[in-house]
């Protein structure tokens, strides 16, 4: 893959975005290389948390449309483009459904699809150079981008998600900070020092537990009513029991010691 970096590292996995000169914007062959990355990790019990990354000054600058259309001989323009943004939203609704939580480091620049890629993730940390850009309106285009629409009015609240669209607003670090966006915000370039500290802390929780409160989180956004997801969460917590790593918490926790979860 040369378009994203991928690096395993004690139960913790670093995805990198690395077009820097472009500043990680997206072109088609990055989407695919994420997806190859994220069906990997689908499939890795091994790794419990995921820090998401953009190399260099940004994190994501959006769609490289100096990149220009790639052309093909056997779709006209209109399908190309679908298709191309069809498979950026794949990639960011994987993001959501792959079972490890995901953290977003956060510098500079997000646009475009940057913003949903962000937001997508479970916990963002950001330094002080993070700025949001989303010029959709001014641009011709509708917010709604790659699962854009959907994602913003769930974090920040329906009103304000439609003043950002509406509006093409760039919204600073300090900003976004004050609409609750940010889990953390860093010095400038501390970033992904600070998302790795917070991934350990998480490596070292439950897998079981991490997997599946993500889970039901997610589905939490779409239940249709409190007592079908209490369906749902009354089976998961009830395996739960079955576990080792639930004895290992209960008797760490008599013993008043860290546990050491073994997956199991």
């Amino acid at each position: 893959m040369d378009n994203v970096l991928f690096e395993r590292r004690d139960g913790l996995a670093i995805v990198t975005l690395s077009r820097p000169s472009r500043l990680n914007a997206v072109t088609p062959a990055l989407v695919e290389d994420l997806h190859t990355v994220l069906d990997e990790l689908a499939a890795d019990s091994s790794v419990y948390v995921v820090v998401l990354t953009g190399a260099g000054r940004g994190f994501c600058s959006g769609m490289d449309i100096a990149g220009g259309d790639p052309g093909s001989s056997d779709e006209g323009r209109m399908q190309r483009i679908y298709r191309g943004i069809s498979r950026g939203g794949e990639a960011v609704a994987r993001l959501r459904e792959i079972p490890q939580p995901v953290i977003a480091a956060l510098h500079g620049p997000v646009a475009g699809m940057g913003i949903s890629l962000a937001l997508a993730c479970d916990l963002r940390i950001a330094d002080a150079t993070t700025k949001f850009v989303s010029p959709f309106t001014d641009l011709g285009l509708s917010g709604g981008d790659v699962g854009l629409s959907w994602l913003l009015p769930r974090l920040v609240g329906p009103a304000k998600a439609a003043e950002i669209l509406y509006r093409s607003q760039t919204l600073t670090a300090d900003q976004l900070d004050g609409l609750g966006v940010f889990t953390r915000l860093t010095p400038a370039g501390g970033d992904l020092d600070a998302a790795l500290e917070l991934a350990a802390e998480l490596a070292a929780k439950s897998p079981y537990g991490l997997r599946h409160t993500k889970e039901l989180l997610n589905l939490s956004l779409d239940a249709p009513g409190l007592r079908q997801h209490l369906a749902i969460e009354n089976r998961t917590q009830t395996m739960a029991f079955f576990t080792e790593d639930f004895a290992e918490g209960l008797t760490a926790a008599a013993e008043r010691r860290p546990p050491v979860f073994r997956n199991r």
